[in-house]
């Protein structure tokens, strides 16, 4: 299961949203900075509207969704990257996950201090990336000096220091990871590093419930950022989500249409962190369950059976498959085969998202 680390300055909703996305978690959530320290962890469901249709159609006993591990790690403050605030283990936490929602405070409140005095989002994500860049570049720098050394006799470490040069001067000109323009093959050569701004982000920009529905001027500024990374953007509210898990289920409908959406603000940041982390879904459906599968995008069909067990993949045969659409459309699987809409992929067949596969495997 793959993670993302939720970050972000004091006070800009981190706690709140987490409790909100784990709705029994655990998390304090407090008016002042620090009110986390270890990182709480929190599994949940990717919302996939798709499984209860198939369940439906095949009378399954069970849904079983896929899921994404979030992790609520402390805020973050100026200075970090040198101890400030327990930043060195704050940074840590976040060298374990695969990729960061950085949340980021849209809204005024007298009642919420922000730790800089005022809401500046633009200030706010580059007090975060600084912190952040600045432990990839002593990481980068402490690599450099061990390579040099292996560069006067090895041609691999002559290479690998071209790669640390490039991110060095990269990240002394103010930019991100994500901003240096490495090719794929040099990018894979330094993943080892861990290096914290080089790991796919999305920006939750957390608005008041006013601004849910329509954004306001403080989210403009934040996806002008994004822009400037090729970062995707979710506007939420912490404070609406914390309200709609103590609503009934049948009632968060109508309050969410009372705001002006169709649906709250977690759904889609699931949704986007799913598919930012480079992950497809798969279904499987029959009478004993209905359940998504998550696998890489490319994964051959013997690679996606192999996330069910290990057998399917030593002993596959064959996939037999059909488009979600389609088998809907069809009403059954059995009058999907009917109509011939049921494929027989054999071994390079690539994975799509929306597959519904049955496999065939030798024990």
């Amino acid at each position: 299961m793959l993670r993302a680390g939720i970050v972000g300055l004091p006070n800009v909703g981190k706690s709140t949203l987490f409790n909100a996305l784990v709705a029994n978690a655990k998390a304090d959530a407090a008016n002042f900075p620090f009110c986390t320290i270890e990182p709480n962890v929190g599994v949940v469901p990717v919302p996939d509207k798709r499984l209860e249709v198939l369940a439906k159609m095949s009378q399954s006993e069970q849904v079983v969704p896929t899921r994404i591990e979030f992790v609520d790690i402390a805020g973050l403050v100026k200075g970090a990257s040198q101890g400030e605030g327990l930043g060195n283990q704050f940074l840590a936490n976040i060298r374990e996950v695969d990729a960061i929602v950085h949340v980021v405070r849209c809204f005024d409140s007298d009642d919420i201090m922000h730790v800089s005095g005022s809401v500046d989002p633009v200030r706010d994500i580059e007090v975060i990336n600084l912190e952040l860049a600045l432990a990839d570049l002593a990481q980068v720098e402490r690599r450099i000096e061990r390579t040099r050394k292996e560069a006067r006799k090895n041609k691999d470490a002559q290479q690998e220091l071209e790669i640390l040069e490039k991110l060095s001067a990269g990240l002394n000109e103010g930019k991100t990871v994500r901003q240096i323009d490495l090719t794929e093959d040099e990018a894979a050569s330094v993943k080892y590093l861990g290096l914290l701004t080089g790991k796919p982000i999305i920006y939750a920009a957390n608005v008041s419930e006013e601004d849910l529905a329509t954004g306001n001027e403080l989210v403009e500024q934040v996806q002008q950022v994004a822009n400037t990374e090729n970062a995707s953007v979710v506007v939420m509210s912490a404070q609406v989500e914390s309200e709609l898990i103590e609503l009934p289920e049948e009632e968060r409908g109508d309050f969410l249409e009372s705001l002006g959406v169709e649906e709250g603000g977690l759904k889609s940041l699931i949704r986007a962190t799913y598919e930012l982390l480079g992950l497809r879904t798969y279904l499987t459906t029959g009478p004993k369950e209905t359940r998504a599968w998550t696998i890489y995008t490319g994964m051959r069909a013997p690679q996606a059976a192999g996330v069910i067990h290990s057998d399917l993949e030593r002993g596959f045969i064959r996939a037999e498959t059909i488009d979600y659409d389609a088998l809907v459309q069809s009403g059954s699987m059995n009058a999907a085969k009917e109509k011939g809409l049921v494929r027989s992929e054999g071994k390079d067949y690539v994975v799509r998202e929306g597959d519904v596969i049955l496999f065939r495997f030798n024990v």
